[in-house]
């Protein structure tokens, strides 16, 4: 297992290298640059030419590059925003990313509670009402994008009904123990993002998980169990669901790899103070050195969830750890 770990550390930096360069291409093949908006649409030449020699941007872009990388790889610096007052952009990401954790890692949870259940349900009671009502449910939240569903709750909760908020983010600190404190939300501001953001990945796992297990219920062993006696609960408890998680644990990483990075039209939409809110803001203005940073912390996530996925299947399945 460690050796396979290594490997996977040794694959992810090359990843990362490649992310890097191409998000840096792209954020300057973008049609204007944050000269243009810093300076202002009646900047003279000079004055472009000025604020480009003071920003670096006039350099060849392979020095920029590695200059870029170098400062990453040595001291951790990945640059200062040009529009939020030279605001180093790694201060940015401590400040927004907890926001963006904190709102997926509820959307994961809703999405685990709702759809892993509703998902066990139907594969038991396969073709009834139940499966045919889920399955239903399941096509429409997948169908229906969060950019849709994000307004129509916030319409019909917060201004029709005015049960919930419409938008914003209200942090609250907390006493624990009576020794130290811990800053997080109003649970009211995360009612709604919350089920719009983790309604698609609820279905998603409810679909994936009724596949699973109604293709592991079919298997000789699990006939054999009942067969010797076991009920058919006590088999589907000790022996299908264990085996039947496997493949949906791929689906619910990538899920949260998403909700933990894409959640960029949630925070927009109910003015949540994220990596997502703070990365569409980026490139409106091309603030590049923002752009680059949240590019890879996505790229940093990912690889993360994907590492940890791959030790929980170690752990759940000791093939795999043969196989490592």
């Amino acid at each position: 297992m460690l050796n396979f770990l290594l490997k996977r550390f040794a694959l992810a930096i090359p990843t990362l290298i490649a992310v890097s360069f191409l998000v840096f291409l792209a954020a300057r093949l973008a049609p204007a640059s944050p000269i243009d908006i810093i300076a202002g649409e009646k900047a003279t030449p000079e004055t472009k030419a000025r604020l480009a020699h003071e920003y670096g941007l006039d350099r060849p872009f392979l020095v920029q590059y590695v200059d870029y990388v170098g400062k990453i790889v040595l001291h951790g610096d990945m640059g200062r925003s040009f529009s939020r007052d030279r605001q180093p952009v790694r201060d940015m990401i401590r400040q927004d990313f907890p926001v963006t954790a904190q709102l997926a890692i509820c959307a994961i949870l809703f999405a685990l509670v709702i759809g892993l259940p509703v998902g066990v349900f139907a594969a038991l009671y396969h073709n009834s009402w139940f499966d045919r009502a889920a399955m239903a449910t399941v096509v429409a939240l997948v169908s229906v994008p969060s950019i849709v569903l994000g307004p129509l709750m916030a319409l019909l909760f917060a201004v029709k009904l005015g049960w919930l908020p419409v938008s914003g983010w209200e942090p609250i600190t907390i006493l624990v123990g009576g020794k130290f404190y811990i800053t997080t939300v109003n649970p009211k501001y995360l009612i709604l993002p919350t089920i719009a953001l983790g309604s698609r990945s609820a279905a998603i796992m409810a679909r994936f998980m009724r596949a699973s297990l109604l293709e592991v219920l079919r298997q000789d062993y699990l006939r054999t169990a009942m067969a010797k006696g076991l009920s058919r609960g006590k088999a589907v408890w000790r022996h299908a669901l264990k085996n039947a998680a496997l493949p949906v644990l791929t689906i619910v990483g990538t899920n949260f790899g998403y909700l933990l990075t894409g959640s960029f039209v949630i925070e927009t939409i109910f003015q949540i103070p994220g990596i997502g809110y703070t990365s569409i803001d980026s490139i409106t203005k091309r603030d590049y050195a923002v752009i680059q940073g949240m590019a890879l912390l996505v790229a940093v996530v990912f690889l993360v969830v994907n590492l940890i996925v791959d030790i929980l299947y170690g752990v759940i399945d000791p093939r795999v750890r043969r196989e490592a």
